[in-house]
């Protein structure tokens, strides 16, 4: 049984044979209420209240040793003694469903055992140290977890800092966080005896907060039975209505869904594929959020169908031969067993089409596939047993091999906010985030990255602080502005700002507009706050010249096979030693020298201009003037690094154009003076080791007027 069917108004799955979308009943607290005030049990045997918790843990392991439980129980139940829920039953009832939900689940005996214990220090005379006595170290860990998160009132001045030390909590063990979440279901199941407004309240932080956590950490059948419960109150009218569409269907004669799962049972006898077809009605939001995309719905839109199957290699032959005996909806297909989603769920999703037009969504996956996909981290059961010095670090602390990337980082990132209110909103920012990416590192590491991230999430995620000298990227070998939206498979290399010597790159608030993940925003906005006087933007300049020495420009060292023929350089390719070089004749009895590669020769040999013949001279001692335009990403006290650097060439600079960053990029127009053909190469190659410059060339372009 699972935590989903035991609410009526989410229906349960189906096998074949059975009555199509039956929910089971719920357990009736009542009776377990009864059955808790008779007493413990002697200790030969359970106590009645607690069976149904045996009975489901039972069947996740049948060899579960039952005993921490019973005298969880007793503890449990003596010290709840007297005290009553809000709804009338006694308040044992609330532990002992939230350890029935967790059963059911699969988790395992420890959690169940801290569950049922999970109020008692809180809100009886229990204490920690008798906890970890009578149960042990890792049972009294979790109850400690679980009741700092109940220390702080769900007020909205206290969310933030309830929810850092929940995540705090759940970083460190996401057995507190299963905890949680099952409290917050059976409360939410049983809101309906409090003021709306407080209803609302909390149906609002649950679904803000603890569904998308439920998604994160995989545990789907909290998660939807959580949105079915939030949408019922905060949208009622909608909620009403999707529920009547629900019972319509229900009470037809016809189930489309059910003879296409028919077909898919025989077409995958026929293939020899062992595998088991079964129904899963949608639940009330995502019909839904159907309803909203697709405007109606059809028979097959209350459903899916799940195939299960043995091997990971039979999910990809049950693919096949699907695609070949139906038709496949190409845009449906995902693949998240060869990239797994960030919560740790696998499975192949795809749709296909009779031909009568009737579509079908189908979910492929393995049998541990489905257990991870209902209950998430949960179902990976206790992550230090059974050999706890297999996961501890290097400096002796717990690690957690069951606790998602997304959860590994939310710890670094949640000590870098300065106060709870930029963690607060920080992490909605991130939860509202629905998918996650990964990319890769040259190296061939990985980074997980929510969808929609950027270069500068990546740059931080890889190296923390020190992104704030990144300058720019190369994504899958091409280099990319910071702003650059990365995608799922991406390889992507930040390039940083390493030049000693050179004023250190700092971030800019632009950033703030491409950064997707905490880590990244906390760190940029730390530095703006520390650095007031810090860019706003990054630095640029407008189409102004900038004036250096100057110095008249020198044809001396061209000579031409015109005798008396006055000699120029062309303005628009510039042309030096060694240059390979042609010229043409032009009004007044002047000849223009252009490199041969100019789009200038290329037009007037085209019109039947004849050339005149060219050569250099004087090449290594000759002044000679050149223009140079430098390629970079956009950065703080680029010119100044670059003037800096021609400088020191020996260079004259004659005049200077920075153009506005486009896309984080910026173009610098140098004309140069240089004393010899011999500095050119040594120019350029200086102006390109310039952190955040990724190329230099040489001018060249038509222009009219220098003909």
């Amino acid at each position: 049984m699972s935590a989903e069917a035991t609410n009526p108004a989410t229906p349960g799955p189906i096998t074949p044979g059975a009555q199509r979308r039956r929910g089971r009943p719920r357990i009736d607290l009542r009776r377990l209420g009864r059955a808790a005030l008779l007493g413990p049990a002697g200790r030969d045997r359970l106590p009645d209240a607690i069976g149904h918790v045996a009975e489901a843990h039972r069947a996740h392991f049948a060899d579960a040793d039952l005993e921490p439980l019973r005298r969880a129980y007793v503890l449990a139940e003596s010290s709840h003694r007297g005290q009553m829920r809000k709804s009338g039953e006694p308040y044992i009832t609330h532990p002992l469903a939230v350890t029935l939900i967790l059963a059911e689940l699969g988790a395992e005996t420890t959690t169940l055992t801290a569950s049922l214990l999970h109020d008692t220090v809180e809100d009886t005379d229990v204490t920690l140290d008798q906890v970890r006595t009578e149960f042990g170290t890792e049972v009294a860990y979790l109850v400690d977890g679980v009741t700092k998160l109940e220390k702080v009132d769900y007020g909205a001045a206290a969310e933030p800092e309830t929810f850092r030390k929940m995540l705090v909590a759940t970083g460190n063990d996401v057995r507190v966080m299963s905890i949680k979440l099952a409290d917050r279901l059976h409360n939410m199941r049983t809101l309906g005896v409090m003021r709306q407004e407080k209803q609302e309240r909390i149906a609002k932080v649950t679904r803000d907060v603890l569904i998308p956590l439920a998604e994160r950490l995989g545990v789907q059948a909290l998660k939807t039975e959580l949105e079915d419960l939030v949408f019922a109150i905060l949208r009622p009218e909608e909620h009403g209505q999707t529920q009547t569409l629900i019972a319509a269907d229900t009470a037809r004669a016809e189930d489309p869904l059910a003879d296409i799962a028919d077909e898919v049972r025989g077409v995958l006898r026929e293939a020899g594929l062992t595998a088991e077809v079964l129904i899963r009605p949608r639940h009330a939001v995502s019909v839904h959020r159907v309803l909203r995309k697709r405007g109606e719905l059809r028979g097959a839109d209350f459903g899916r169908l799940l195939v299960l199957v043995s091997e990971d290699a039979d999910c990809y032959g049950v693919l096949g031969e699907l695609h070949t005996c139906f038709t496949p909806v190409v845009s449906e297909f995902k693949d998240f067993i060869a990239v797994p989603k960030f919560n740790l769920y696998q499975s192949l999703h795809t749709a296909v089409a009779r031909a009568d037009g009737e579509v079908a969504e189908v979910l492929i996956r393995t049998h541990q596939m489905h257990k991870v996909a209902e209950a998430g981290v949960v179902a990976l059961g206790n992550p230090y047993a059974p050999s706890a010095e297999e996961h501890l670090d290097t400096e002796g602390e717990r690690s957690d091999p069951t606790r998602p990337g997304w959860l590994s980082r939310l710890l670094v990132w949640q000590q870098s906010a300065p106060d709870a209110d930029t963690f607060w909103s920080t992490l909605r920012e991130d939860l509202a985030q629905d998918r996650e990416i990964t990319v890769f590192r040259p190296d061939g590491g990985t980074i997980g990255l929510p969808a929609g991230a950027s270069c500068v999430d990546a740059a931080y995620a890889q190296y923390g602080e020190d992104a704030h000298a990144v300058i720019g990227a190369r994504v899958n070998g091409r280099l990319a502005t910071l702003s650059t939206v990365l995608k799922d498979g991406d390889t992507v290399q930040p390039l940083m700002d390493r030049m000693e010597g050179a004023a250190a790159s700092e971030p800019s608030r632009d950033w703030l507009d491409h950064a997707r993940t905490p880590a990244a925003r906390i760190a940029i906005r730390r530095w703006l706050a520390a650095h007031p006087e810090g860019p706003s933007a990054p630095e640029s300049a407008p189409r102004a010249p900038y004036s250096g020495p100057s110095a008249r420009p020198s044809a001396a060292n061209a000579v031409v096979d015109q005798p008396g023929a006055s000699v120029r350089l062309a303005g628009c390719c510039t042309p030096v030693p060694p240059d390979e070089v042609t010229a043409f004749a032009v009004r007044g009895g002047a000849v223009t020298v252009h490199r041969v590669e100019c789009p200038a020769v290329a037009r007037m040999t085209g019109a039947g201009r004849p050339e005149v013949g060219v050569r250099w001279a004087d090449a290594e001692t000759a002044e000679y003037r050149v223009t140079l335009i430098a390629e970079s990403f956009s950065r703080p006290h680029l010119l100044a690094d670059l003037t800096e650097a021609i400088a020191l060439e020996g260079v004259a600079i004659v005049s200077a154009t920075v153009e506005p960053p486009v896309q984080g990029r910026v173009r610098h127009t140098y004309t140069l003076q240089l004393p010899g053909s011999a500095h050119l190469q040594g120019l350029m190659r200086a102006m390109r080791n310039v952190p955040g410059v990724y190329d230099v060339g040489r001018a060249q372009h038509a222009a009219a007027g220098a003909l």
